[in-house]
């Protein structure tokens, strides 16, 4: 489970079966799994809340996507910089490096709306098991 794939065939457009449940749940354990360093919890890592502010700016740009679809050339940037913020998350120690893996492999999939909306949904799909396997806060 190094990268995620969100497309079993990109050119047939043929999302991957297992992706919006075995795939979204192997990583929330992942991710959760980070939670915990040689035996230490980690309180300030990969928290619910943190991750929850990639999701809602992921669902919120793929919504602007479908509304604005001419505008696509200007949101796809926006979409890379969430690249950026993971980048600075993790330099402060709030995401772990396999959260902003999650985030680097998805966002570089991204070439066109539907590839976002693809991403949003499996995101939706990890933030739920994540509910179950991450943590209370």
């Amino acid at each position: 489970m190094d990268r995620i794939e969100l497309w079993k065939d990109r050119e047939k457009r043929i999302i991957d079966p297992e992706l919006f449940s075995k795939v979204a749940e192997d990583w929330a354990k992942k991710i959760n799994s980070d939670r915990t360093q040689n035996g230490k919890k980690k309180d300030k890592i990969n928290k619910r809340t943190q991750l929850r502010k990639f999701y809602d700016e992921v669902v919120r740009l793929s919504t602007l996507a479908k509304s604005r679809r001419k505008e696509w050339e200007n949101i796809l940037p926006m979409v890379h910089m969430l690249t950026a913020k993971a980048a600075y998350a993790r330099g402060r120690d709030l995401i772990s490096s396999n959260f902003m893996e999650l985030i680097r492999g998805s966002v570089e999939q991204v070439k066109e709306p539907e590839d976002l909306d693809l991403f949003a949904n499996f995101f939706e799909a990890f933030m739920g098991f994540y509910r179950l396997y991450g943590p209370s806060n």
